[in-house]
């Protein structure tokens, strides 16, 4: 056996038994330097680990997750669930539309698909439950709602891509992933309103509309995290990295100052969350930098990519089978993890056909969007079940019809790119 194969095997062996993701990535890299080096190369451990973090675009990332975690508990989402009801207004599927409404709008503060699904699903069950929507289909509706929020910027996994992969601009890659993710959200909702009209979910809706003024009001100090974020880094006023100093900022005073919702004690305890939360993920990354660097010194990256190209020489069929095979990642992987274990994998594929970073970012944070809700683990799907207090299983005759509804909307950002790089071209990003 090679020390290449060696590398992947372990890894594979790892994961199966139930190993984390961190210490799966650490272990596999050093069983292949061993084997395929010497035991001095062993030393380069350490640096490596290092090296995988001490990168300066990465303090975005625990500062976004600040950011998600203090909108989360500030009482935002409620003020956001108002101003989409006065949107919607009173129809069969209305609060289910809501739902994804403010998925999508979370989903623009938190950068998480988990966090988004916790957030709206702790205000929308309980009055989806109330109107008559079965428990199952509103962990559902709210799951892949909140899948969104990997392609609505600041997407946390999109940071991770920008810094993996030499040439890709964040800047474009958050505005590349505005019309998949309200591509997506659409996909969600009509099938979502078809599905309540036929089986007549929500005929106790409250038939009151919100004054949509007065709910706009209330709501706009939630719309105006993503504005600021996205128009501070279009004018050029900060840089990606100090655009979520100024989220953070932002997220304490509309918590502590204008909705009055966070107090020292929680602030407190949102930091000791948030901590913990990016310590994981941190964790993860720096080991992924031993497994990135083993399997690029021995060659393990090239020799499986010219593996999967010995196949097919038709572009179209490799990409379904990544396509395929991501899917199957996100369906049991968090987006980060995979962006970590596959791209360097594929990056020598995506030179190989010439493809656009950019759109090739954008797209496989739509495929592991739809995994982040596919059973059987579904990280998303286990957020929502677990506060409406339903098996997974439940939810299957749903939630299918809405991996293919979202599929669908995948296939046209495969076909027609410029869905992903018409915006960043008018905004004058390198794409």
């Amino acid at each position: 056996m090679t020390a290449g194969a060696a590398l992947l095997l372990s890894f594979a062996a790892l994961l199966f038994i139930g190993t984390p993701i961190a210490v799966a990535l650490g272990f596999a890299g050093i069983v292949g330097i061993y084997l395929g080096l010497d035991v001095y190369a062993l030393a380069t451990v350490g640096t490596n680990t290092y090296n995988g973090i001490a990168k300066y675009p990465l303090i975005a990332i625990p500062l976004f997750i600040l950011t998600g975690m203090i909108f989360e508990r500030s009482g935002v989402a409620k003020a956001l669930v108002t101003f989409a009801s006065a949107i919607v207004g009173p129809r069969r599927g209305g609060l289910a539309t809501v739902a994804v409404l403010v998925c999508l709008m979370m989903g623009g503060m938190s950068g998480s698909g988990p966090a988004d699904a916790a957030a709206v699903a702790m205000v929308m069950i309980p009055s989806m439950m109330k109107a008559g929507y079965p428990k199952p289909f509103a962990a559902s509706v709210i799951a892949a709602g909140a899948s969104t929020a990997i392609l609505i910027p600041p997407s946390v996994a999109l940071i991770v891509y920008s810094i993996l992969v030499p040439g890709a601009d964040l800047r474009a890659l958050f505005a590349g992933g505005i019309v998949p993710g309200l591509l997506a959200g659409l996909a969600i909702i009509l099938p979502v309103l078809w599905l309540s009209r036929r089986h007549d979910f929500g005929a106790q809706e409250d038939p009151t509309r919100p004054n949509i003024w007065k709910a706009f009001l209330g709501a706009i100090p939630g719309l105006m995290a993503p504005v600021i974020i996205l128009g501070g880094l279009r004018s050029g006023l900060f840089t990606p990295t100090e655009a979520a100093v100024v989220a953070v900022a932002y997220g304490i005073i509309v918590g502590m100052v204008i909705y009055r919702s966070i107090g020292l004690r929680d602030l407190y305890q949102v930091f000791v969350d948030s901590a913990v939360t990016s310590g994981i993920i941190m964790l993860i990354i720096s080991l992924a930098g031993i497994f990135a660097w083993a399997g690029a010194t021995l060659g393990t990256f090239d020799a499986a990519a010219e593996a999967l190209l010995s196949v097919s020489d038709n572009q179209w069929v490799i990409l379904a089978m990544i396509m395929v095979f991501l899917l199957i990642a996100g369906m049991v992987l968090d987006g980060i993890s995979i962006y970590l274990i596959m791209l360097p994998l594929l990056m020598p594929i995506v030179t190989a056909f010439q493809w656009n970073v950019t759109w090739f970012g954008v797209v496989m944070a739509m495929n592991i969007a739809i995994g982040q809700f596919t059973p059987p683990v579904a990280v998303n799907l286990m957020v929502t079940t677990t506060v409406a207090g339903v098996p997974m299983e439940s939810t299957f005759r749903w939630i299918l019809w809405l991996v293919f509804s979202m599929g669908l909307a995948l296939i046209a950002v495969l076909v027609w790119p410029e869905l992903v790089l018409a915006i960043p071209r008018a905004l004058g990003y390198r794409v």
